[in-house]
């Protein structure tokens, strides 16, 4: 239960024959992925256990390079009408502009309208890095990451560029109601753990991340409409205490004091940075897992990149992408089996005799899945 904890998040209803696509995509993404289904293959049987079936999917920018499309309308359509739920590995990110080619990850999102991604971050017992136990709440479908972008000539022949950023209410309350949901999700699962062994003591909270008193307009509305979500809900959400920071004091605070937060919520980008930077606290991006989430499906996505410099040497590190299965798992409604997973990997980073190079070890990527898999 305790590892629970870390992500307050879960329910769906429940069916023992899962079909899960695999999407490994770019990069380590083939490493870690393959790693996540020996796992989930690995899980002890019961009644109530699912049986899976896996259905290996293309997307990623190697694929757009051999075939002009990085997200095939056949993976989209197979999504939709076999899977419910899939995993995605990595993917590469040109910094350059690319013609024709935009981020699979970020298109899957919208077509599956899969609005809040969901990041827990949090220390194991014990492991020697800051104490906290975070979640953080991105909304996943707007801000820059609309991708509408414009070249324009200045009266001087200088080139300018522009970029459209979008915030709207409806987007901004599904991102708050998910935010508070967790909250009151998380404080239940502590109620079941003694107090001297939860790392968060206080009320739950959400913390609302903005930069208003900059961007009035858009972060402003960003910052009103998810208080709103609290305060025209006094009843629901009362026992759920609300403040706010700034991004850029965000930054600095979740350093120096990871463990003053709770729920955290924020918009496209800020969520992204601050997601990964919260990954240091912890050790490493090797470490965290994600789950894009919508009303209907659900991609557990492991938050690291493609990591091309060390791809096809079993150096990458499995543990975020195995998490993000239990994540997967949590969501459809097999909390149980999910527990069982974080146990495991909690387990063998507790134990720190076989890691990979990114904790300082010499261990293989499926020396790592081994060991999680022989705990389970």
């Amino acid at each position: 239960m305790a590892s629970l904890l870390r992500r307050g998040f879960a329910t769906a209803t429940q069916s023992n024959k899962v079909t899960i696509g695999l999407i490994p995509a770019d990069g380590i993404g083939r490493e870690v992925i393959p790693a996540a289904r020996q796992v989930l293959e690995s899980l002890p049987k019961s009644e109530s256990s699912p049986r899976f079936d896996f259905i290996h999917l293309d997307a990623g920018f190697e694929h757009f390079q051999k075939h002009g499309v990085a997200l095939p309308e056949e993976t989209l359509a197979r999504l939709r009408g076999e899977c419910q739920g899939a995993l995605f590995g990595a993917v590469s990110s040109p910094s350059h502009k690319v013609a024709g080619y935009s981020s699979p990850i970020v298109a899957l999102r919208k077509h599956l309208d899969l609005y809040a991604n969901v990041r827990p971050v949090a220390s194991v017992a014990g492991d020697g890095q800051k104490q906290l136990d975070m979640l953080i709440i991105r909304e996943n479908t707007e801000c820059l990451y609309i991708k509408q972008e414009r070249m324009e000539t200045d009266a001087n022949g200088l080139k300018v560029a522009y970029a459209d950023r979008k915030i709207s209410e409806y987007a901004s309350r599904r991102a708050g109601q998910m935010a508070f949901n967790m909250a009151l999700m998380r404080d239940k699962l502590r109620a079941n753990v003694p107090a001297s062994e939860r790392l968060w003591q206080g009320k739950p909270k959400v913390t609302i991340i903005h930069k208003s008193n900059v961007l009035s307009i858009t972060d402003g509305l960003w910052r009103e409409t998810v208080r709103g979500v609290k305060e025209n809900n006094p009843d629901l959400y009362s026992g759920v205490d609300m403040d706010e920071q700034l991004v850029d004091s965000m930054v600095y605070r979740m350093f120096r004091e990871p463990e003053a937060f709770d729920v955290v919520v924020a918009p496209n980008l800020y969520g992204d940075i601050i997601s990964d930077g919260a990954a240091a606290l912890v050790g490493s991006l090797g470490l965290v897992p994600s789950a894009n989430v919508g009303d209907n499906f659900v991609v557990g996505e492991p938050v690291h990149g493609s990591a091309p410099d060390i791809a096809g040497q079993q150096k990458a590190n499995p543990i975020a992408a195995i998490r993000s299965a239990g994540l997967l798992l949590e969501h459809m409604g097999y909390s149980g089996d999910a527990a069982r997973i974080y146990q495991a990997v909690d387990g063998v980073l507790r134990e720190g005799l076989i890691k990979t190079p990114d904790l300082g070890g010499k261990s293989t990527t499926q020396e790592v899945t081994d060991a999680v898999c022989k705990r389970l």
